[in-house]
Protein backbone atom coordinates (compact mmCIF):
# COMPACT_ATOMS: atom_id res chain seq x y z
CA UNK A 1 0.00 0.00 0.00
CA UNK A 2 2.71 2.42 0.61
CA UNK A 3 4.38 1.55 -2.04
CA UNK A 4 1.05 2.34 -3.85
CA UNK A 5 0.75 5.41 -2.37
CA UNK A 6 4.49 6.44 -3.52
CA UNK A 7 3.65 6.09 -7.30
CA UNK A 8 0.37 8.04 -7.13
CA UNK A 9 1.72 10.41 -5.18
CA UNK A 10 4.94 10.89 -7.40
CA UNK A 11 5.06 9.74 -10.60
CA UNK A 12 4.68 12.69 -13.12
CA UNK A 13 1.55 12.95 -15.18
CA UNK A 14 0.79 13.77 -19.00
CA UNK A 15 -2.47 15.54 -18.59
CA UNK A 16 -4.18 18.77 -18.62
CA UNK A 17 -3.13 21.11 -16.20
CA UNK A 18 -0.01 19.66 -14.16
CA UNK A 19 -0.38 21.37 -10.80
CA UNK A 20 3.21 22.26 -11.15
CA UNK A 21 1.70 24.45 -13.93
CA UNK A 22 -1.58 25.68 -11.69
CA UNK A 23 -0.24 28.37 -9.75
CA UNK A 24 -0.40 32.40 -10.06
CA UNK A 25 3.58 32.15 -11.14
CA UNK A 26 3.11 29.71 -13.76
CA UNK A 27 -0.08 31.12 -15.01
CA UNK A 28 1.56 35.05 -15.09
CA UNK A 29 4.46 34.09 -16.49
CA UNK A 30 2.86 31.78 -19.16
CA UNK A 31 5.26 28.90 -18.61
CA UNK A 32 5.16 25.35 -18.16
CA UNK A 33 8.21 23.99 -17.32
CA UNK A 34 8.53 21.73 -14.31
CA UNK A 35 11.71 20.63 -13.13
CA UNK A 36 12.17 16.55 -13.47
CA UNK A 37 12.91 14.87 -10.48
CA UNK A 38 15.75 12.90 -11.83
CA UNK A 39 18.65 15.86 -11.95
CA UNK A 40 16.28 18.81 -11.23
CA UNK A 41 16.49 20.89 -13.76
CA UNK A 42 13.47 22.35 -16.03
CA UNK A 43 12.40 19.61 -18.32
CA UNK A 44 15.19 17.68 -17.16
CA UNK A 45 18.02 19.78 -19.56
CA UNK A 46 20.77 18.60 -17.91
CA UNK A 47 20.29 15.09 -18.99
CA UNK A 48 19.14 16.23 -22.05
CA UNK A 49 15.56 14.93 -22.00
CA UNK A 50 14.13 18.36 -23.52
CA UNK A 51 14.49 22.31 -22.63
CA UNK A 52 11.75 24.96 -22.06
CA UNK A 53 11.28 26.19 -25.24
CA UNK A 54 8.71 28.91 -26.77
CA UNK A 55 5.33 26.69 -28.51
CA UNK A 56 5.20 27.37 -32.16
CA UNK A 57 1.60 27.46 -33.62
CA UNK A 58 0.57 26.52 -36.87
CA UNK A 59 -0.94 29.36 -38.79
CA UNK A 60 -3.16 28.02 -41.17
CA UNK A 61 -7.02 29.12 -41.59
CA UNK A 62 -9.47 26.75 -40.29
CA UNK A 63 -13.08 26.48 -41.31
CA UNK A 64 -15.67 28.59 -41.29
CA UNK A 65 -17.67 26.32 -38.51
CA UNK A 66 -16.54 28.92 -35.97
CA UNK A 67 -16.63 32.58 -36.90
CA UNK A 68 -14.70 34.24 -34.25
CA UNK A 69 -11.41 34.74 -33.06
CA UNK A 70 -9.79 35.25 -29.80
CA UNK A 71 -12.95 34.47 -27.63
CA UNK A 72 -11.95 30.83 -26.05
CA UNK A 73 -9.43 29.22 -24.42
CA UNK A 74 -8.48 26.77 -26.51
CA UNK A 75 -8.19 28.71 -29.86
CA UNK A 76 -4.17 28.17 -30.40
CA UNK A 77 -3.67 25.70 -27.47
CA UNK A 78 -1.79 26.10 -25.36
CA UNK A 79 -1.21 29.84 -25.85
CA UNK A 80 -3.85 31.30 -23.91
CA UNK A 81 -2.22 29.40 -20.91
CA UNK A 82 0.99 29.00 -21.68
CA UNK A 83 3.69 29.96 -24.66
CA UNK A 84 6.71 28.14 -23.14
CA UNK A 85 6.55 24.96 -22.38
CA UNK A 86 8.72 21.66 -22.37
CA UNK A 87 10.43 20.33 -25.80
CA UNK A 88 11.26 16.75 -25.41
CA UNK A 89 13.98 14.76 -27.05
CA UNK A 90 14.71 11.46 -28.58
CA UNK A 91 11.94 8.88 -26.85
CA UNK A 92 11.66 11.16 -23.59
CA UNK A 93 7.67 12.21 -23.25
CA UNK A 94 5.77 14.49 -20.42
CA UNK A 95 4.84 17.76 -19.34
CA UNK A 96 8.36 17.66 -17.53
CA UNK A 97 10.63 15.39 -20.37
CA UNK A 98 10.41 12.62 -17.03
CA UNK A 99 8.66 9.49 -18.57
CA UNK A 100 8.90 7.56 -22.04
CA UNK A 101 7.22 7.94 -25.58
CA UNK A 102 4.60 5.87 -26.52
CA UNK A 103 5.93 2.20 -26.87
CA UNK A 104 9.58 2.88 -25.37
CA UNK A 105 9.99 1.67 -21.37
CA UNK A 106 13.12 2.00 -19.05
CA UNK A 107 14.64 4.30 -17.33
CA UNK A 108 16.58 5.69 -20.72
CA UNK A 109 13.50 5.15 -22.50
CA UNK A 110 15.64 2.53 -25.21
CA UNK A 111 13.62 -0.47 -24.48
CA UNK A 112 10.91 -0.75 -27.18
CA UNK A 113 7.82 -2.95 -26.47
CA UNK A 114 4.40 -3.65 -28.22
CA UNK A 115 1.66 -4.26 -25.54
CA UNK A 116 -1.95 -6.10 -26.87
CA UNK A 117 -5.36 -5.35 -26.82
CA UNK A 118 -7.48 -8.02 -26.44
CA UNK A 119 -11.34 -8.84 -26.94
CA UNK A 120 -12.52 -8.40 -23.41
CA UNK A 121 -14.65 -11.63 -23.27
CA UNK A 122 -11.23 -13.22 -24.02
CA UNK A 123 -9.71 -12.08 -20.52
CA UNK A 124 -9.14 -14.24 -17.72
CA UNK A 125 -11.86 -14.24 -14.97
CA UNK A 126 -8.72 -12.59 -12.91
CA UNK A 127 -7.92 -10.54 -15.62
CA UNK A 128 -11.69 -9.07 -15.83
CA UNK A 129 -11.43 -8.33 -11.98
CA UNK A 130 -8.00 -6.57 -12.32
CA UNK A 131 -9.65 -4.56 -14.85
CA UNK A 132 -12.70 -3.46 -12.85
CA UNK A 133 -10.42 -3.03 -10.12
CA UNK A 134 -8.26 -1.13 -11.73
CA UNK A 135 -10.80 1.23 -13.09
CA UNK A 136 -12.32 1.69 -9.75
CA UNK A 137 -8.92 2.36 -7.94
CA UNK A 138 -8.26 5.15 -10.89
CA UNK A 139 -11.94 6.84 -9.77
CA UNK A 140 -11.28 6.76 -6.17
CA UNK A 141 -7.98 7.83 -5.81
CA UNK A 142 -7.45 11.56 -5.80
CA UNK A 143 -4.66 13.15 -8.24
CA UNK A 144 -1.62 14.51 -6.62
CA UNK A 145 -0.47 15.69 -9.82
CA UNK A 146 -2.59 17.56 -11.82
CA UNK A 147 -6.10 19.77 -11.67
CA UNK A 148 -9.00 20.45 -13.83
CA UNK A 149 -9.82 24.04 -14.75
CA UNK A 150 -12.93 25.41 -13.43
CA UNK A 151 -12.87 28.69 -14.98
CA UNK A 152 -11.82 30.49 -18.17
CA UNK A 153 -8.67 32.10 -18.25
CA UNK A 154 -10.33 35.39 -18.61
CA UNK A 155 -12.21 34.52 -15.47
CA UNK A 156 -9.08 33.62 -13.62
CA UNK A 157 -7.92 37.45 -13.66
CA UNK A 158 -5.59 36.10 -16.66
CA UNK A 159 -3.69 34.10 -14.33
CA UNK A 160 -3.68 35.98 -11.15
CA UNK A 161 -6.25 34.41 -9.56
CA UNK A 162 -5.78 30.41 -10.60
CA UNK A 163 -8.93 28.82 -10.51
CA UNK A 164 -8.70 24.70 -10.54
CA UNK A 165 -9.98 21.82 -8.86
CA UNK A 166 -8.93 18.20 -7.82
CA UNK A 167 -10.25 15.47 -9.49
CA UNK A 168 -9.79 11.82 -9.29
CA UNK A 169 -7.31 9.90 -11.88
CA UNK A 170 -10.26 8.63 -13.84
CA UNK A 171 -12.32 12.19 -13.35
CA UNK A 172 -9.19 14.01 -14.93
CA UNK A 173 -9.82 12.04 -18.08
CA UNK A 174 -13.86 12.81 -17.73
CA UNK A 175 -13.21 16.33 -17.32
CA UNK A 176 -10.80 16.48 -20.87
CA UNK A 177 -13.21 15.06 -22.69
CA UNK A 178 -16.14 17.60 -21.88
CA UNK A 179 -13.43 20.17 -22.08
CA UNK A 180 -12.36 19.37 -25.51
CA UNK A 181 -16.06 19.05 -26.40
CA UNK A 182 -17.92 21.76 -24.44
CA UNK A 183 -19.21 25.08 -26.21
CA UNK A 184 -17.84 28.31 -26.77
CA UNK A 185 -18.50 30.61 -23.96
CA UNK A 186 -18.90 34.65 -25.64
CA UNK A 187 -19.81 35.94 -22.28
CA UNK A 188 -22.53 36.06 -20.01
CA UNK A 189 -25.50 33.30 -19.84
CA UNK A 190 -27.17 31.96 -22.77
CA UNK A 191 -24.30 33.35 -24.95
CA UNK A 192 -22.11 30.84 -26.53
CA UNK A 193 -21.56 28.90 -29.36
CA UNK A 194 -22.39 25.61 -29.83
CA UNK A 195 -21.06 24.75 -33.42
CA UNK A 196 -17.44 24.00 -32.06
CA UNK A 197 -15.37 20.56 -31.03
CA UNK A 198 -12.29 20.37 -30.61
CA UNK A 199 -12.14 16.48 -30.71
CA UNK A 200 -15.41 15.56 -32.52
CA UNK A 201 -17.34 16.02 -35.89
CA UNK A 202 -14.36 16.67 -38.38
CA UNK A 203 -10.69 15.22 -38.84
CA UNK A 204 -9.19 14.95 -35.35
CA UNK A 205 -11.46 12.70 -33.83
CA UNK A 206 -9.73 9.72 -34.38
CA UNK A 207 -6.25 10.68 -33.45
CA UNK A 208 -7.64 12.84 -30.91
CA UNK A 209 -9.42 9.61 -29.25
CA UNK A 210 -6.05 7.89 -29.74
CA UNK A 211 -4.26 9.98 -28.11
CA UNK A 212 -6.38 9.96 -24.78
CA UNK A 213 -6.52 6.27 -24.99
CA UNK A 214 -2.76 6.07 -25.06
CA UNK A 215 -2.50 8.64 -22.10
CA UNK A 216 -5.20 6.79 -19.98
CA UNK A 217 -3.64 3.40 -20.12
CA UNK A 218 -0.04 4.66 -19.58
CA UNK A 219 -1.90 6.45 -16.33
CA UNK A 220 -3.29 3.39 -15.17
CA UNK A 221 -0.46 1.44 -15.26
CA UNK A 222 1.91 4.03 -13.30
CA UNK A 223 -0.78 3.95 -10.40
CA UNK A 224 -1.42 0.45 -10.59
CA UNK A 225 2.79 -0.17 -11.35
CA UNK A 226 1.19 -2.72 -13.95
CA UNK A 227 3.39 -2.18 -17.17
CA UNK A 228 1.96 -4.63 -18.56
CA UNK A 229 -1.66 -3.64 -18.72
CA UNK A 230 -3.55 -2.24 -21.93
CA UNK A 231 -6.94 -1.25 -22.25
CA UNK A 232 -9.41 -4.29 -23.65
CA UNK A 233 -12.34 -3.56 -26.67
CA UNK A 234 -15.66 -4.95 -27.00
CA UNK A 235 -16.10 -6.12 -30.53
CA UNK A 236 -19.82 -4.72 -30.87
CA UNK A 237 -20.31 -5.68 -34.35
CA UNK A 238 -24.03 -7.70 -34.82
CA UNK A 239 -24.50 -7.55 -30.81
CA UNK A 240 -27.93 -8.11 -30.05
CA UNK A 241 -28.01 -5.99 -26.70
CA UNK A 242 -24.91 -4.62 -24.39
CA UNK A 243 -22.66 -8.02 -24.00
CA UNK A 244 -20.50 -6.57 -21.34
CA UNK A 245 -23.47 -5.00 -19.20
CA UNK A 246 -22.71 -7.75 -16.77
CA UNK A 247 -21.80 -7.48 -12.70
CA UNK A 248 -18.72 -9.16 -13.56
CA UNK A 249 -17.78 -6.20 -16.65
CA UNK A 250 -19.25 -3.02 -16.94
CA UNK A 251 -22.48 -3.47 -14.65
CA UNK A 252 -25.78 -4.95 -15.27
CA UNK A 253 -29.24 -3.14 -14.95
CA UNK A 254 -30.63 -2.48 -11.42
CA UNK A 255 -33.75 -4.42 -11.29
CA UNK A 256 -34.92 -1.70 -9.21
CA UNK A 257 -34.60 1.14 -11.81
CA UNK A 258 -33.88 0.48 -15.78
CA UNK A 259 -31.96 3.39 -15.61
CA UNK A 260 -29.25 2.51 -13.17
CA UNK A 261 -27.00 0.08 -12.41
CA UNK A 262 -26.98 -3.46 -10.99
CA UNK A 263 -26.03 -2.97 -7.12
CA UNK A 264 -23.78 -5.81 -7.40
CA UNK A 265 -21.73 -3.74 -9.75
CA UNK A 266 -18.57 -1.90 -8.10
CA UNK A 267 -19.49 1.09 -10.92
CA UNK A 268 -23.29 1.67 -9.19
CA UNK A 269 -21.75 3.72 -6.96
CA UNK A 270 -20.09 6.18 -9.31
CA UNK A 271 -21.03 9.91 -9.68
CA UNK A 272 -20.90 11.36 -12.93
CA UNK A 273 -19.48 15.25 -13.28
CA UNK A 274 -19.09 17.86 -16.31
CA UNK A 275 -22.72 15.79 -17.46
CA UNK A 276 -25.11 18.82 -17.98
CA UNK A 277 -23.93 20.50 -20.96
CA UNK A 278 -27.22 22.62 -21.22
CA UNK A 279 -27.49 23.82 -17.54
CA UNK A 280 -23.50 24.92 -18.07
CA UNK A 281 -24.49 27.12 -21.37
CA UNK A 282 -27.06 28.43 -19.37
CA UNK A 283 -25.35 30.11 -16.87
CA UNK A 284 -22.65 30.84 -19.46
CA UNK A 285 -19.74 28.95 -17.02
CA UNK A 286 -17.87 25.85 -17.15
CA UNK A 287 -18.26 22.75 -15.47
CA UNK A 288 -17.23 22.72 -11.49
CA UNK A 289 -16.07 19.40 -11.47
CA UNK A 290 -18.42 18.67 -8.65
CA UNK A 291 -20.27 15.43 -8.34
CA UNK A 292 -23.88 15.12 -10.22
CA UNK A 293 -25.52 11.92 -9.33
CA UNK A 294 -24.92 8.78 -9.97
CA UNK A 295 -24.07 6.73 -13.68
CA UNK A 296 -27.08 6.14 -15.68
CA UNK A 297 -27.77 3.77 -18.32
CA UNK A 298 -30.63 1.39 -19.90
CA UNK A 299 -29.05 0.02 -23.09
CA UNK A 300 -31.61 -0.75 -25.70
CA UNK A 301 -34.16 1.41 -24.53
CA UNK A 302 -33.11 4.05 -27.28
CA UNK A 303 -35.20 6.47 -30.07
CA UNK A 304 -35.12 3.48 -32.30
CA UNK A 305 -35.99 5.80 -34.96
CA UNK A 306 -32.95 7.16 -34.83
CA UNK A 307 -30.69 3.99 -34.12
CA UNK A 308 -32.15 0.22 -35.33
CA UNK A 309 -29.72 -1.32 -33.96
CA UNK A 310 -26.05 -1.60 -33.08
CA UNK A 311 -23.42 -1.87 -36.43
CA UNK A 312 -23.44 -5.14 -38.64
CA UNK A 313 -20.06 -6.40 -39.99
CA UNK A 314 -21.70 -5.18 -42.89
CA UNK A 315 -21.64 -1.42 -41.89
CA UNK A 316 -18.02 -1.82 -40.57
CA UNK A 317 -16.31 -3.66 -44.07
CA UNK A 318 -18.21 -0.72 -45.71
CA UNK A 319 -17.16 1.81 -44.00
CA UNK A 320 -13.26 0.52 -44.07
CA UNK A 321 -14.35 0.24 -48.03
CA UNK A 322 -13.94 4.14 -48.29
CA UNK A 323 -10.95 5.27 -49.55
CA UNK A 324 -10.97 9.00 -48.78
CA UNK A 325 -9.94 9.84 -44.92
CA UNK A 326 -12.01 12.57 -44.84
CA UNK A 327 -13.77 14.72 -48.37
CA UNK A 328 -15.48 18.47 -48.81
CA UNK A 329 -16.00 20.72 -45.91
CA UNK A 330 -14.26 17.72 -43.42
CA UNK A 331 -17.17 17.78 -40.93
CA UNK A 332 -20.35 15.98 -40.19
CA UNK A 333 -22.15 16.46 -44.10
CA UNK A 334 -18.68 14.78 -45.71
CA UNK A 335 -19.70 12.42 -48.50
CA UNK A 336 -17.89 9.05 -48.83
CA UNK A 337 -15.59 10.12 -46.04
CA UNK A 338 -13.87 7.64 -43.71
CA UNK A 339 -13.85 9.27 -40.38
CA UNK A 340 -17.55 10.94 -40.75
CA UNK A 341 -18.89 7.78 -41.34
CA UNK A 342 -16.99 5.60 -38.47
CA UNK A 343 -17.46 8.83 -36.47
CA UNK A 344 -21.65 7.96 -37.00
CA UNK A 345 -22.84 11.18 -38.80
CA UNK A 346 -22.24 9.48 -42.38
CA UNK A 347 -25.07 6.72 -43.37
CA UNK A 348 -22.81 3.42 -43.06
CA UNK A 349 -24.74 2.10 -46.32
CA UNK A 350 -23.94 4.76 -48.76
CA UNK A 351 -21.51 7.44 -47.25
CA UNK A 352 -23.82 10.08 -47.49
CA UNK A 353 -23.52 12.47 -44.57
CA UNK A 354 -25.55 14.21 -42.69
CA UNK A 355 -27.47 11.30 -42.07
CA UNK A 356 -30.97 11.55 -40.39
CA UNK A 357 -29.89 8.07 -38.47
CA UNK A 358 -26.58 7.67 -35.95
CA UNK A 359 -24.55 4.51 -37.05
CA UNK A 360 -20.93 3.15 -35.98
CA UNK A 361 -19.56 4.90 -33.58
CA UNK A 362 -22.50 7.68 -32.36
CA UNK A 363 -25.07 4.27 -32.61
CA UNK A 364 -23.22 2.98 -29.51
CA UNK A 365 -23.56 5.95 -27.91
CA UNK A 366 -27.05 6.83 -28.43
CA UNK A 367 -27.34 3.01 -27.68
CA UNK A 368 -26.20 2.88 -24.41
CA UNK A 369 -29.16 5.71 -23.38
CA UNK A 370 -27.90 7.43 -20.69
CA UNK A 371 -24.52 8.89 -19.60
CA UNK A 372 -22.88 7.47 -22.62
CA UNK A 373 -25.57 9.65 -24.75
CA UNK A 374 -23.67 13.48 -24.07
CA UNK A 375 -21.27 14.00 -25.90
CA UNK A 376 -19.40 16.46 -23.30
CA UNK A 377 -20.04 13.50 -20.31
CA UNK A 378 -20.08 10.15 -22.11
CA UNK A 379 -16.49 9.42 -21.00
CA UNK A 380 -18.15 8.73 -17.18
CA UNK A 381 -18.99 5.63 -18.26
CA UNK A 382 -16.63 2.94 -18.39
CA UNK A 383 -17.91 1.21 -21.52
CA UNK A 384 -16.34 4.26 -22.90
CA UNK A 385 -13.25 3.01 -22.91
CA UNK A 386 -13.67 -0.33 -24.35
CA UNK A 387 -16.04 1.28 -27.11
CA UNK A 388 -12.96 3.75 -28.38
CA UNK A 389 -10.28 1.31 -27.97
CA UNK A 390 -12.82 -0.51 -30.62
CA UNK A 391 -13.54 2.58 -32.70
CA UNK A 392 -9.57 2.88 -33.08
CA UNK A 393 -9.01 -0.56 -34.02
CA UNK A 394 -11.16 0.30 -37.10
CA UNK A 395 -9.13 2.98 -37.63
CA UNK A 396 -5.75 0.96 -37.51
CA UNK A 397 -7.93 -1.28 -40.07
CA UNK A 398 -8.08 1.31 -42.20
CA UNK A 399 -5.12 2.58 -42.25
CA UNK A 400 -3.05 -0.78 -42.78
CA UNK A 401 -5.52 -1.13 -45.96
CA UNK A 402 -4.91 1.91 -47.56
CA UNK A 403 -2.09 3.40 -46.49
CA UNK A 404 -2.97 6.62 -46.71
CA UNK A 405 -0.71 10.06 -48.02
CA UNK A 406 -0.13 12.26 -44.59
CA UNK A 407 -1.44 14.56 -47.36
CA UNK A 408 -4.91 12.80 -46.86
CA UNK A 409 -4.74 15.36 -43.24
CA UNK A 410 -6.25 18.28 -43.97
CA UNK A 411 -3.25 21.17 -43.40
CA UNK A 412 -6.10 24.07 -43.49
CA UNK A 413 -9.46 25.18 -43.79
CA UNK A 414 -10.97 22.13 -41.35
CA UNK A 415 -13.20 23.11 -38.16
CA UNK A 416 -11.20 24.68 -35.86
CA UNK A 417 -9.08 22.49 -34.08
CA UNK A 418 -8.79 19.76 -36.74
CA UNK A 419 -6.20 20.67 -39.33
CA UNK A 420 -3.16 18.68 -39.24
CA UNK A 421 -0.72 20.97 -37.22
CA UNK A 422 -3.23 21.71 -34.65
CA UNK A 423 -2.66 21.13 -30.68
CA UNK A 424 -4.89 18.77 -29.19
CA UNK A 425 -6.72 20.55 -26.91
CA UNK A 426 -5.86 20.14 -23.67
CA UNK A 427 -3.06 17.95 -23.88
CA UNK A 428 0.28 18.90 -22.09
CA UNK A 429 2.63 17.48 -23.96
CA UNK A 430 1.66 18.81 -26.78
CA UNK A 431 0.43 16.64 -29.73
CA UNK A 432 -0.08 17.50 -32.84
CA UNK A 433 -3.52 15.84 -34.74
CA UNK A 434 -1.24 14.24 -38.17
CA UNK A 435 1.52 12.91 -35.69
CA UNK A 436 -1.23 10.25 -35.13
CA UNK A 437 -2.25 9.53 -38.31
CA UNK A 438 -0.25 6.65 -38.41
CA UNK A 439 -0.18 3.25 -37.64
CA UNK A 440 -0.73 1.87 -33.75
CA UNK A 441 2.51 -0.66 -34.49
CA UNK A 442 4.41 2.86 -35.01
CA UNK A 443 2.70 3.57 -31.27
CA UNK A 444 3.87 0.22 -29.52
CA UNK A 445 0.54 -1.51 -29.68
CA UNK A 446 -1.59 -4.76 -31.57
CA UNK A 447 -4.93 -5.28 -31.85
CA UNK A 448 -5.29 -9.04 -30.88
CA UNK A 449 -7.75 -9.72 -33.78
CA UNK A 450 -5.35 -7.89 -36.54
CA UNK A 451 -3.04 -10.75 -35.05
CA UNK A 452 -2.26 -13.39 -38.15
CA UNK A 453 -4.08 -16.57 -38.17
CA UNK A 454 -1.92 -18.44 -35.70
CA UNK A 455 -1.25 -15.94 -33.59
CA UNK A 456 -5.33 -15.16 -33.04
CA UNK A 457 -5.96 -18.93 -32.17
CA UNK A 458 -3.25 -18.70 -29.69
CA UNK A 459 -4.78 -15.43 -28.08
CA UNK A 460 -8.63 -16.80 -28.18
CA UNK A 461 -7.81 -20.15 -25.86
CA UNK A 462 -5.32 -17.79 -24.26
CA UNK A 463 -7.80 -17.63 -20.86
CA UNK A 464 -8.57 -21.42 -21.42
CA UNK A 465 -5.04 -22.02 -20.83
CA UNK A 466 -4.87 -19.60 -18.42
CA UNK A 467 -7.64 -21.40 -16.48
CA UNK A 468 -6.58 -24.51 -16.85
CA UNK A 469 -3.11 -23.39 -15.59
CA UNK A 470 -4.75 -22.40 -12.28
CA UNK A 471 -6.28 -26.19 -11.65
CA UNK A 472 -3.71 -28.31 -13.17
CA UNK A 473 -2.30 -28.83 -10.08
CA UNK A 474 -5.55 -29.91 -8.39
CA UNK A 475 -6.02 -31.70 -11.00
CA UNK A 476 -2.48 -33.50 -10.90
CA UNK A 477 -2.90 -34.18 -6.79
CA UNK A 478 -6.44 -35.88 -7.73
CA UNK A 479 -4.96 -38.10 -10.25
CA UNK A 480 -2.29 -39.24 -8.06
CA UNK A 481 -4.71 -39.73 -4.88
CA UNK A 482 -7.02 -41.62 -7.15
CA UNK A 483 -4.14 -43.76 -8.44
CA UNK A 484 -2.80 -44.45 -4.50
CA UNK A 485 -6.55 -45.47 -4.00
CA UNK A 486 -6.71 -47.65 -6.84
CA UNK A 487 -3.68 -49.28 -5.96
CA UNK A 488 -4.69 -49.95 -2.62
CA UNK A 489 -7.63 -51.34 -3.75
CA UNK A 490 -5.71 -53.88 -5.69
CA UNK A 491 -3.36 -54.41 -3.12
CA UNK A 492 -6.33 -55.82 -0.58
CA UNK A 493 -8.20 -57.61 -2.86
CA UNK A 494 -4.81 -59.24 -4.29
CA UNK A 495 -4.42 -60.10 -0.17
CA UNK A 496 -7.96 -61.20 0.10
CA UNK A 497 -7.85 -63.60 -2.87
CA UNK A 498 -4.67 -65.09 -1.44
CA UNK A 499 -5.72 -65.65 2.11
CA UNK A 500 -9.45 -67.23 1.23
CA UNK A 501 -7.54 -69.53 -0.98
CA UNK A 502 -6.49 -71.43 2.20
CA UNK A 503 -10.54 -71.63 3.13
CA UNK A 504 -11.87 -74.95 1.14
CA UNK A 505 -15.16 -74.20 2.59
CA UNK A 506 -15.19 -70.33 0.26
CA UNK A 507 -14.18 -72.10 -2.76
CA UNK A 508 -16.77 -71.35 -5.50
CA UNK A 509 -16.67 -74.32 -7.22
CA UNK A 510 -18.74 -76.05 -3.61
CA UNK A 511 -21.40 -73.41 -4.39
CA UNK A 512 -21.92 -72.86 -7.73
CA UNK A 513 -24.68 -75.46 -8.03
CA UNK A 514 -26.33 -73.57 -5.85
CA UNK A 515 -27.10 -70.64 -7.81
CA UNK A 516 -26.53 -71.79 -11.08
CA UNK A 517 -29.21 -70.56 -13.80
CA UNK A 518 -29.68 -72.09 -17.08
CA UNK A 519 -28.37 -70.02 -19.82
CA UNK A 520 -30.28 -69.18 -22.61
CA UNK A 521 -28.24 -66.45 -23.91
CA UNK A 522 -24.66 -65.14 -23.99
CA UNK A 523 -24.48 -61.56 -22.32
CA UNK A 524 -22.98 -59.61 -25.66
CA UNK A 525 -23.44 -55.92 -26.36
CA UNK A 526 -24.34 -54.96 -29.92
CA UNK A 527 -22.96 -51.91 -30.76
CA UNK A 528 -26.93 -51.39 -32.56
CA UNK A 529 -27.81 -51.63 -29.17
CA UNK A 530 -25.99 -48.53 -27.49
CA UNK A 531 -27.71 -45.20 -26.26
CA UNK A 532 -26.69 -41.79 -27.70
CA UNK A 533 -28.10 -38.69 -26.95
CA UNK A 534 -26.98 17.91 -25.27
CA UNK A 535 -25.13 18.71 -28.32
CA UNK A 536 -25.25 14.73 -27.88
CA UNK A 537 -25.59 11.50 -30.19
CA UNK A 538 -29.58 12.09 -30.64
CA UNK A 539 -28.99 15.54 -31.99
CA UNK A 540 -27.78 17.30 -35.12
CA UNK A 541 -26.18 20.68 -34.27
Amino acid sequence: MCALYFMVCFVPSFQQFPRLCATREALLAKECCPRWEGDGSACGARSGRGFCQDVQVEDQPHGPQYPFSGLDDREKWPLVFYNRTCQCAGNFMGFSCGDCRFGYFGVNCNERRESLRRNVFHLTRAERIRLVSYLNLAKQTLSRDYVVATGTYREMENGSNPMFADASVYDIFVWMHYYVSRSALLGGPGNVWTNVDFAHWAPAFLPWHRVYLLHWEHEIRKLTGDMGFSIPYWDWRDAQGCDVCTDELMGGRNPQDPNLLSPGSVFSSWKVLCSRAQEYDNRGVLCDAKEEGPLRRNPGNHNHDLVEQLPTSAEVEFTLSLTNYDTGPVDRSANMSFRNTLEGFGDPRTGLGNSSRRGMHAALHVFMNGSMTSVQGSANDPIFLLHHAFVDSIYEQWLRRHRPSPSQFPDSNAPIGHNGGYHMVPFLPLHRNREYFISSKDLGYEYSYLLDANQRLSESIHPYLEELQGVWPFLLLSALLGGVVAVAIAAAILTGTRRYKKLPWLHVRKWKHLFALPERQPLIWSSDKEETGHPNYQTVM
